[in-house]
């Protein structure tokens, strides 16, 4: 049976602490590795730093001054070390990716290989030379602010890493490994994974790829914890004054902005409405983020809309001083929330506001849903939350009540 694996050393001895080593006089400890260790000091004396996520990954301080990474593992019976590289040139992230490829390398050694194919050799282009062409045929599809992000993604980010693959020779491996390099930027790489992962599935249409080898299936993404700011009723009194205070010098940004209050749009599709999409009581936008949506008018929404200093059968509801490009809201709004008092609020909390009222008037999670125009119930139940404090609020306001026809003290 294969012996490969990591090394843990023997016979260590405990000093200075549970995480202080000693052995054959060399000094170790325990610790995760990161930039801060690379930089510390050690004076005169040899000394080893074992990482305490990652067995066998480790950093070796020298006598003379100089550190190296390096990890240690046991390959065929024999305890081997191999150098990474040396800090700084050699990040602690990017040397722990090259040490989990070392350690997977031994752990495999010795197992049967898969068989090579037979025939004439791949003829797959190289990622960078793959681009273009998938960007030729497929960034049409995309709406042109998904498309300026996405350009960059591929021939910066991803042409960076996967260049000098082959398309048909990018791993599950590969990917994983761009996954911990990358720890550090878990959003873009959360954004970047679904574009590589397009890009592989086309691939493979093309018959550039075997069917079903999408290097990207079951990926896990970064968990990242959503930002929600939800406006009390006395932060709405706040903001409601001082759009009046704004009102007379900068209008068509505050009828804007109330149009944002009153339906829980998004802010790109109140600031690109077009008069010919106005058809009470409904706003009939013919695209949005999610494709076609209907925004259903209240009366206040329809008042915001009548109040316009200007209507016409077509064009912009509220375009910029020039006419021909919708205003942008940016800077009267970092105006009107600092009148507020309210500097931590974007325009897009202002929308999550208009669901945290819905769930404080009892209205379901699903027609909420319909409301904001999410395509995926999972989007609305980022709410679920809200719901679930309204209902214990009101079951602790039941109680008491009961309580008190009781005559028990609540």
């Amino acid at each position: 049976m294969s012996t490969n694996g990591h090394v843990v050393t023997p016979k260590a001895v405990e000093i200075e602490g549970s995480n202080r080593r000693r052995q054959n006089g060399i000094a170790s400890e325990k610790v995760r590795l990161d930039g801060n260790v690379a930089r510390r000091k050690v004076k005169a004396k040899e000394f080893f730093w074992w990482d305490t996520e990652l067995p066998g990954f480790g950093l070796r301080a020298f006598a003379a001054g100089s550190k190296s990474w390096f990890v240690q593992f046991r390959q065929r019976g024999k305890q081997k070390r191999v150098t990474l590289g040396r800090p700084p040139e050699l990040g602690a992230e990017e040397a722990r990716v090259l040490a989990r490829a070392q350690l997977a390398k031994a752990a495999l050694d010795g197992l049967p290989a898969a068989p090579k194919p037979r025939g004439k050799r791949s003829d797959a282009p190289l990622f960078r030379d793959y681009a273009p062409r998938f960007w030729a045929d497929y960034s049409r599809h995309w709406k042109p602010s998904t498309r300026k992000g996405n350009r960059a993604r591929i021939f910066k980010d991803l042409t960076e890493i996967f260049g000098d693959q082959r398309v048909d020779a990018i791993r599950k491996a590969d990917v994983l490994r761009w996954r911990d390099s990358w720890a550090n930027r878990s959003g873009a790489f959360n954004r970047t994974i679904p574009i590589l992962s397009v890009m592989m599935g086309y691939a493979e249409q093309l018959g550039i790829r075997p069917r079903g080898s999408n290097p990207c299936k079951g990926t896990p993404r970064f968990k990242r914890k959503l930002v929600d700011r939800f406006l009390s009723a006395r932060e709405f009194n706040r903001l409601a004054a001082s759009l009046r205070a704004f009102e007379e010098s900068n209008p068509i940004a505050v009828q804007a902005i109330r149009l944002l209050i009153y339906t829980g749009a998004r802010h790109g599709e109140v600031v690109g409405l077009r008069w010919e999409w106005v058809q009470p009581p409904r706003l009939m936008l013919p695209d949005s983020k999610t494709g076609a949506k209907i925004v259903y008018l209240n009366r206040q929404a329809r008042a915001v809309l009548n109040a316009m200093p200007t209507k016409a059968e077509t064009g912009l509801v509220f375009p910029s001083l020039r006419g021909d490009k919708p205003i942008a809201l940016s800077i009267p709004w970092l105006a009107i929330r600092q009148h507020a008092a309210l500097p931590d609020v974007r325009l897009h909390d202002l929308r999550h506001s208009f669901a945290s009222i819905a769930i404080a008037d009892g209205i379901s999670l699903v027609v909420i849903g319909k409301l904001l125009g999410h395509a995926l119930a999972e989007t609305t139940e980022r709410y679920a939350h809200l719901a679930d404090e309204a209902i214990a609020d009101a079951a602790k306001r039941v109680s008491g009540s009961l309580a008190k026809c009781l005559g028990i003290a609540a």
